[in-house]
């Protein structure tokens, strides 16, 4: 059997349409699954979208319609660009499917049985948009600390879930398990800010609006976004309180939750807390990845500086986007994103390292052999680095993905393509082709260099899966080994650009940019 890998992404607002920061999370856990994949393991890959709350009914209203029709209407906003971006989800959730409301309540229910929530009255400071109560002393410069606006005063009954009841014990589990939280810059922020100093109990119901899952036993209160939205990791994969699912048996615990920095404290505090209420383990990890800025800033629709996916991917292709979200954010500080950079990557990696390579050498396989290319093995000393090279590709990429230094793990692919071309430059093959006594050497660098496209083909399927194809088409190779193997054959098909190098001026003027 398959070792198995459950993935996850946070479940996306639909209080409007994502932009490309928010695309970054959905790219970056394909990648991870499609790699997981391509190891060998059975992956459950699980996005969808968080559709309750206040701000969702205080927009409704303003458009003059049901919170249920918005919701559809920005969920398949949201669905659209995670299928534009190429992305390889097995299911796509939503907190307004009947099954998963059912069970959130049976949750609810089943917590308030045992004495973990319990009915009270909420005074404090609330942030709609985020949709959370702040104490006096965690604002910033009187203004919610997650999203910068201004909070209110609010007072209103409510259940509230014991969160102080599980501190010592999320205390001790953080710091038995350092992997639980991840980088650890965030684990280290999480225990000093929010753990250590004290939980308080959550509000985990409310009267003040009516779109949430009703608490079944008390109708004039519904469920808090955070017990309805974090248990669709357990929901949609078939757990209720009495019966569990074959595929929750399979797939639970979690391998990898993956979300903004931003939304940590929920996952790594409330989560831990909920499935011990349930008597459920927790998951792996929970990864808080980087912001993407824009020219250094937060990307929000009132700087005006918000760009979207789905519009760069008219402009570029999805796999330069996909390239770019990949390549530019580090493990864990912040990425930035202009057109200058951009157009600048696709023009240095993907048209110059990557799509040249690949064109000069199925030409020169064509013009030299009439595209049949074998092992010829006239080796030279020059050909063992670079074939070590691709024989420790596959080592170098585990390493980076398991610690999730995803942009690290991409690079030692173009850091083997380099070589491929310096290999190029070394063994000057238009000059072997000039010699009638060099024709066998001729074909072994031929032979060497289409190995090492063909393995760097096998390993980008994870984050350019669609110019990997185009890659395997051209090189008419299915062979799957990600080694160098000495007994190859290739009957390549034709050359064909895979990259357009782009001129920035001109593109500036067509796109009216200044």
């Amino acid at each position: 059997m398959k070792e198995k890998f459950y993935i996850t992404t946070a479940i996306a607002y639909t209080s409007g349409k994502p932009h490309i920061g928010n695309t970054y999370e959905i790219v970056l856990a394909d990648v991870i699954a499609r790699y997981k994949r391509l190891k060998g393991y059975d992956v459950y890959f699980q996005t969808g979208t968080d559709e309750h709350g206040e701000k969702i009914e205080i927009k409704a209203r303003e458009e003059g319609i049901s919170p249920k029709e918005f919701v559809d209407k920005i969920t398949k906003e949201i669905k659209k660009i995670w299928d534009v971006m190429d992305t390889s989800y097995d299911k796509f959730v939503r907190t307004t499917d009947p099954k998963h409301e059912e069970v959130v309540k049976h949750i609810f229910k089943k917590m308030y049985d045992q004495g973990d929530i319990y009915k009270g009255e909420y005074k404090g400071l609330y942030c709609t948009p985020c949709e959370s109560f702040w104490t006096e002393s965690q604002l910033v410069d009187g203004l919610c600390p997650d999203c910068g606006r201004e909070v209110k005063e609010a007072t209103e009954e409510a259940y509230f879930f014991k969160l102080s009841k599980y501190q010592k014990r999320l205390e001790k589990y953080i710091e038995e398990h350092p992997e639980f939280i991840q980088p650890e810059a965030r684990k280290n922020e999480m225990m000093n800010n929010f753990i250590k100093p004290g939980l308080q109990d959550l509000c985990v119901s409310r009267t003040s609006f009516n779109w949430g899952i009703p608490v079944d036993f008390d109708s004039k209160h519904v469920v808090y976004v955070w017990l309805d939205a974090l248990t669709n990791y357990i929901t949609n994969i078939g757990y209720d309180v009495d019966t569990q699912s074959e595929t929750f048996k399979k797939y639970w615990p979690a391998d990898l939750h993956l979300i903004g920095k931003d939304i940590i404290r929920f996952h790594s505090i409330y989560w831990p807390c909920f499935l011990w209420s349930l008597g459920l383990d927790l998951p792996k990890k929970v990864f808080g990845h980087p912001w993407l800025l824009m020219n250094g800033e937060k990307m929000s629709k009132s700087k005006g500086n918000v760009i979207y996916a789905d519009e760069l991917v008219n402009i570029f292709g999805v796999d330069a986007v996909r390239y770019y979200l990949i390549h530019e954010i580090p493990y864990s500080s912040d990425g930035n994103i202009t057109y200058d950079l951009l157009i600048e990557r696709i023009n240095s990696d993907l048209a110059n390292i990557l799509g040249n390579l690949v064109q000069r050498t199925i030409t020169m396989g064509h013009k030299y052999f009439n595209g049949t290319i074998i092992n010829k093995n006239v080796q030279e000393p020059i050909d063992i680095d670079f074939l070590k090279a691709i024989n420790s590709l596959e080592e170098k990429i585990d390493q980076k993905m398991d610690n999730l230094a995803i942009s690290d793990a991409v690079t030692e692919i173009f850091n083997l393509l380099r070589n491929s071309n310096k290999y190029i430059d070394e063994t000057m093959p238009w000059i072997l082709a000039k010699d009638e006594n060099k024709q066998d050497r001729l074909m072994t660098v031929l032979y060497n260099l289409l190995e090492s496209i063909r393995v760097s083909e096998i390993f980008l399927s994870a984050y350019l899966p669609s110019t990997a194809k185009k890659i395997k088409s051209q090189l008419n190779n299915d062979n799957e080994s990600m080694k160098f193997i000495s007994d190859n054959e290739y009957h390549l098909a034709e050359a064909k650009p895979l990259f357009q190098r782009i001129d920035k001026e001109k593109f500036y003027q067509e796109h009216n940019i200044v």
